[in-house]
């Protein structure tokens, strides 16, 4: 973990979705192998799969279908309709196995006694968070949820930043985000936010989140409650 002062009058938490505060890549998984026993396709390695999942639908069914859309346009009709059938088989059974990372809930319980609000900047799209939020029973918890349905430009742009924290009638420098995704990262800076990279995210190999340029990298949950509760005390 970075050795960095650590902010004061923090007003808010926010989060992305999947990979930062929810490991939703369980549930992926089990989709995926359906689909490919589905289509006789060989099925990925689950880690694979999980270091895609930040990178949306469409990137997994590439990952799925491999040579047969690895070229294919983002409007290829082929990909639109196995991207559809995915989306809607992970509608349908959203929350079998994907929950909080450990040790994250407690990290909000804290939040919420101490008066610190916590909410959600996601990609994900608007129908799909709420009902992953509703069967985890975290959206009366959740102080905002602000999703690609909500504004005109997503991360890394920070417009969403800027609508949470209007939303939580707060200033974004008095605001951490946490993300596990460059663009997670790129967004929050914009807005004038501090940002953490959550390194037990959803990272391809390729990448190396120590040049994204974040205040903080954090390589496990525990750690990340570790440094927000100091970021409280100081």
């Amino acid at each position: 973990m970075n050795n960095i002062k650590t902010p004061h009058d923090i007003q808010a938490i926010l989060f992305d979705l999947d990979g930062t505060l929810i490991d939703t890549a369980p549930d992926f998984i089990r989709i995926i192998k359906i689909m490919c026993q589905k289509h006789s396709h060989p099925c990925p390695t689950d880690e694979a799969i999980r270091q895609q999942v930040s990178a949306g639908a469409r990137a997994m069914v590439r990952l799925m279908f491999g040579d047969e859309l690895a070229q294919a346009a983002n409007t290829d009709e082929r990909l639109l309709a196995y991207r559809q059938e995915f989306l809607d088989l992970y509608e349908k059974d959203i929350c079998v196995d994907s929950r909080l990372f450990d040790g994250l809930d407690e990290l909000l319980q804290t939040l919420e006694n101490k008066g610190i609000a916590w909410g959600i900047v996601t990609n994900k799209p608007r129908y799909l968070a709420q009902n992953l939020l509703d069967k985890l029973n975290l959206t009366k918890r959740c102080a905002v949820l602000v999703c690609p349905d909500d504004v005109v430009n997503t991360k890394p742009d920070p417009e969403p930043m800027f609508l949470a924290c209007r939303q939580l009638d707060i200033d974004p420098k008095n605001a951490i985000y946490i993300g596990d995704h460059i663009r997670d990262i790129q967004a929050g800076q914009s807005a004038g936010m501090m940002t953490v990279v959550a390194g037990f995210g959803y990272i391809v190999p390729d990448e190396n989140p120590q040049d994204w340029g974040a205040d903080v990298l954090v390589e496990t949950p525990h750690k990340l409650s570790q440094w927000i509760l100091s970021c409280l005390k100081s």
